[in-house]
């Protein structure tokens, strides 16, 4: 496509998106190329491709169809960075489902099935704060590199609490610090499909020695294999190759290994042989400074846009479930008041994310409940549920099961079946109990009140 036809393009463009928009969105675009039915443009930041890509991509690409052009695809990218494109970025987990990256794989070649890493999740970029400071200095060893010390890294947490951030940081720094090692990060999702390609075109040999000859494994989300028995047994006979070579593993998930329902006793312990680190959910610090941080990044793309004191403030005590959702409000924020050419006020916080803050409102559950009782008074999970009655547990599962009353919508019946299958009235004689030993015993007030804190941070 010559440059006189983009010019035109671009002109239809503004007519289509009005001035505003076009300054902001599309002036600052640079044809890269059109080929093989995919036009790809060069954008100054990942922000910038990100947004124009959902909010703008599907009109450039019928633009350049009306033009004339066979365009089947739009993609963005910031030129000499090794990040993937804005069209796949779009995706919930950029990283654990894209197909291959070669290059991330020094000497293998492309039959290697390592995923993109994504240039914006490094150590550099992430934010430590108390609930995730043991997570990021065993992420920060393993980065470092030489023999395994903590083999595997198991890493768990809820959505969007940074488990995928740290891994791709792991990745970078690896790759930067030994380029010869060969790194592979791919989902458990990936790693499934591999295998199941494999026994289709009958090559199991060359997927165990593809798999059994990197120097680093790590797999994403790999409570995903749960109930699938044919993976876990490959999976974990490339886990015993690999860590008899003395290899790295590094493994995240969304939950313990002994609270993943379908995953192989033998499987479990040897996740649980390693170490086992959990990313807690964000304290209003943490959010804080998140916030903070995205604002200085912010800021380079929109130097003149001003945010009223106490914007960030609210927006960390307001959105505490879920770290993602909390940049994607700021990021709508910023690219609203540069719309319309405002100061990102506290009015028009409330006017722009009404819904996101009104979905975000604190919801506990009764599962969150029970795994921050069972982390006070250090006893495990399946003990608090458990059927045993000694007071080390009976008492903790009698706190946890008056706080799933008062602080979760959840009828008797309901909490009592999450209780290991306990009638109602087991639940019920449970919260009469505590509100007795409240009067009477400081120490349970005390923790009570700790408790609660920690549930509503």
């Amino acid at each position: 496509m010559t440059n006189e036809a983009w010019g035109e393009v671009r002109q239809n463009l503004l007519s289509a998106v009005g001035k505003n928009n076009y300054v902001n969105w599309i002036e600052p675009l640079e044809l890269a190329g059109l080929n093989g039915g995919v036009a790809t443009f060069f954008v100054p930041t990942n922000f910038m491709g990100n947004w124009v890509s959902r909010n703008f991509g599907d009109l450039i690409q019928k633009v350049l169809t009306n033009a004339g052009e066979t365009v089947s695809r739009v993609e963005f990218s910031v030129p000499n960075q090794p990040a993937p494109t804005a069209k796949k970025a779009e995706a919930e987990k950029p990283a654990a489902i894209a197909e291959t990256a070669a290059a991330a794989v020094p000497g293998v070649g492309g039959d290697l099935p390592g995923a993109p890493l994504d240039s914006r999740f490094t150590f550099d970029s992430f934010v430590v704060g108390k609930p995730n400071e043991l997570a990021h200095a065993a992420a920060r060893r393993v980065a470092e590199g030489g023999p395994a010390t903590f083999n595997p890294l198991f890493l768990y947490g809820g959505v969007g609490l940074g488990k995928t951030h740290l891994m791709h940081a792991i990745a970078w720094e690896l790759r930067n610090r030994s380029p010869e090692l060969r790194v592979v990060y791919l989902s458990a999702e990936q790693f499934m499909y591999r295998f199941v390609q494999a026994l289709r075109d009958k090559d199991m040999i060359a997927f165990k020695q593809l798999f059994r000859s990197v120097d680093v494994l790590m797999i994403d989300d790999v409570q995903f294999i749960a109930g699938k028995d044919a993976t876990q047994e490959e999976f974990f006979h490339t886990f015993n190759a690999l860590v008899d070579q003395n290899k790295q593993i590094i493994v995240s998930s969304d939950r313990a290994p002994t609270e993943i329902d379908g995953i192989e006793d033998r499987i479990v312990s040897r996740l649980q042989s390693g170490l086992v680190v959990d990313l807690h959910p964000t304290n209003y610090e943490l959010r804080l400074g998140i916030l903070q941080q995205k604002v200085e990044q912010f800021s380079e793309q929109f130097p003149n846009l001003d945010i009223q004191d106490g914007v960030l403030e609210f927006l960390a005590h307001r959105i505490s479930t879920n770290v993602r959702v909390l940049e994607g409000a700021l990021m709508r924020l910023f690219a609203f008041g540069s719309l319309v050419g405002r100061e990102i006020t506290m009015e028009l916080t409330q006017d722009c994310l009404a819904d996101v803050i009104r979905h975000s409102d604190r919801k506990i559950t009764v599962e969150e409940i029970q795994r921050k009782v069972s982390e006070h008074y250090n006893i495990r999970l399946s003990d608090l549920i458990g059927p045993k009655r000694v007071r080390t547990f009976a008492r903790p599962r009698q706190v946890a099961m008056y706080l799933s009353k008062q602080m979760t919508t959840r009828s008797l019946p309901e909490i009592g079946r999450r209780f290991g299958g306990r009638d109602h009235t087991t639940v019920m004689h449970g919260v009469r109990k505590i509100e007795e030993l409240m009067q009477q015993d400081s120490q349970i007030a005390d923790d009570l009140e700790m408790l609660r804190r920690a549930l509503e941070a």
